[in-house]
């Protein structure tokens, strides 16, 4: 009989205050597609790394093809054929996407060699990337076509993706999906951690539901519906979200014809932009990555302050020049898509992490500075830890030690609790379990139901047909008319992805 690819047993790894695996056992067969479902913090991640060599594990045995192995780094994991593709990116900003690659393949090839297995590789699966760009240029989503295709590059027997398609279009998913059937019909296996049920369903033979870092259920994921792994996932059903009728009010954010060149050679130029965005509305913003979204988040949130005069108002006031703390005080509160870097800083614990954009507990901060009340401090984080239900220690757990999810339910949580008259969200549940996931939206639509302007940038479709009550489409640099939800269909929205909203237009 052949041996299973990959056999766990008893595996346990233990933190200060937390047990993230508790005696978990694993098997996966030869090209088998396997999915690990639960919450964030089910210990999942935790999972992925002890396999890949990137933590020890406390307890338990891993066999591999059928002998027992210690992988101590990820170097021995590439070594037998193991890779991984991170949900949080491990790429250096500060060199090229080639040579990030380059790092983890080896001496024995050279760096043009390298170059062009990118591109061979990238053309062949449909994950389009400029070798030579600079990493501190990419979107999140051109950042993960990276992780995917070095993976690929080292022709694993092993494939460990976490959360691949969290900041994918639809179309791309359908292309990596060819992409993985393919290995896997080839004697790839595949371990598959989503929080969308609709994929593992599609994509996976065998299913482990972790909850609480322990195992509670194998399942054929084929055989369950959306509900029933939910409830395997989270012990209950999704809660559905409740939609009201949009009350408008005056216009809160108003772009007008806003032009910016790109700030560097790998940027996008934005082109003749024009938003609008009332009180009491959520307005989306659908985009294939890399299609000058990441240009315009830093034109709204304040950090790219060379827009034309009269270009962007909020209110009555023109903020086109005006740094992010002044656009705070007239009410905008912002989530970008990097959690860690951008949204968090790493080695800070979460109450800290506040302090980035909340200032509450300060005293005399109009003097410029002033005393943190730390008691004050841990007492708010404390309060949106439990209000978001985010899975830490406590408030002064550091943000780097948080699940994606629970670092991104805690940052949405942040600037939500902040009351804004502004709220502009970059994929609000990306890496969000599906519970969580369900709580966000609902917060979304409670912010704009009490009147709150909402403008949301995800790659997620139907993310944004839940929450949009108007649609635009990005690409290159331009932005579409806007479409009213009850019109849109995915259709027609990955249609206007590749700019061809003018010809609509046009036989109108």
């Amino acid at each position: 009989m052949t041996p299973p690819r990959l056999h766990l047993a008893g595996i346990t790894k233990s933190y200060p205050g937390v047990v993230a695996n508790s005696d978990v056992s694993l098997t996966v067969m030869p090209g088998e597609t396997h999915a690990v479902l639960g919450e964030n913090g089910a210990g999942k991640s935790t999972l992925m790394k002890i396999i890949y060599g990137a933590v020890k594990a406390d307890a338990g045995t891993m066999m591999f093809n059928g002998r027992s192995v210690h992988i101590r780094n990820p170097q021995e994991a590439r070594a037998l054929g193991i890779s991984m593709v991170f949900q949080h990116f491990s790429l250096f900003d500060t060199i090229t996407v080639a040579e990030n690659v380059w790092l983890g393949l080896g001496k024995h090839l050279s760096l043009a060699q390298v170059t062009h297995s990118i591109t061979t590789k990238a053309q062949e699966y449909g994950l389009d990337i400029d070798p030579a760009r600079p990493v501190h240029t990419l979107s999140v989503g051109e950042m993960q076509r990276v992780e995917i295709i070095r993976a690929l590059l080292t022709n694993p027997q092993l494939l460990i993706l976490d959360e691949p398609t969290s900041v994918l279009t639809p179309q791309a998913v359908e292309k990596l999906f060819v992409v993985l059937k393919k290995l896997a019909s080839e004697g790839c296996s595949i371990l598959y951690i989503s929080h969308k049920l609709h994929e593992i369903r599609e994509l996976c033979n065998v299913c482990t539901v972790l909850l609480g870092g322990k195992v509670t259920g194998v399942c054929d994921p084929a055989q369950e519906t959306n509900a029933t792994l939910s409830r395997l996932m989270i012990g209950a059903e999704l809660p559905q979200l409740v939609r009201h009728e949009p009350k408008l009010g005056a216009p809160l954010l108003r772009v007008q014809d806003l032009t910016l060149a790109r700030a560097d050679q790998f940027g996008v130029d934005l082109d003749g932009i024009t938003l609008e965005v009332r009180a009491g509305e959520v307005v989306g913003i659908a985009g294939v990555s890399g299609n000058g979204q990441k240009e315009l988040l830093y034109a709204l949130s304040g950090e790219d302050v060379r827009a034309r005069p009269g270009s962007m108002l909020m209110g009555d006031v023109d903020v086109s020049r005006l740094h992010p703390g002044g656009r705070r005080k007239l009410g905008l509160h912002f989530v970008p898509e990097e959690r860690l870097g951008r949204g968090a800083v790493p080695e800070l614990g979460l109450a800290h992490n506040l302090l980035l954009t909340r200032h509450e507990s300060i005293a005399f901060p109009h003097f410029g500075g002033g005393w943190i009340r730390v008691a004050q401090l841990e007492a708010q984080a404390s309060s949106i830890i439990r209000r978001f239900n985010v899975k830490a220690s406590g408030p002064r757990a550091v943000a780097r030690s948080l699940s994606g999810g629970n670092l991104q339910k805690f940052i949405v949580g942040r600037e939500i609790d902040a009351n804004p008259k502004l709220f502009v969200v970059s994929q609000p549940t990306w890496g969000v379990d599906v519970g969580a996931a369900a709580q966000i939206r609902a917060e979304i639509l409670e912010l704009r139901d009490a009147g709150c302007a909402v403008l949301v940038l995800s790659e997620e479709l139907e993310e944004l047909f839940e929450l949009s009550d108007r649609l635009h489409v990005m690409a290159l640099g331009r932005l579409s008319p806007s479409l009213p939800i009850g019109q849109a269909t995915v259709e027609k929205v990955g249609e206007w992805m590749s700019g061809l909203w003018d010809m609509e237009v046009v036989h109108a």
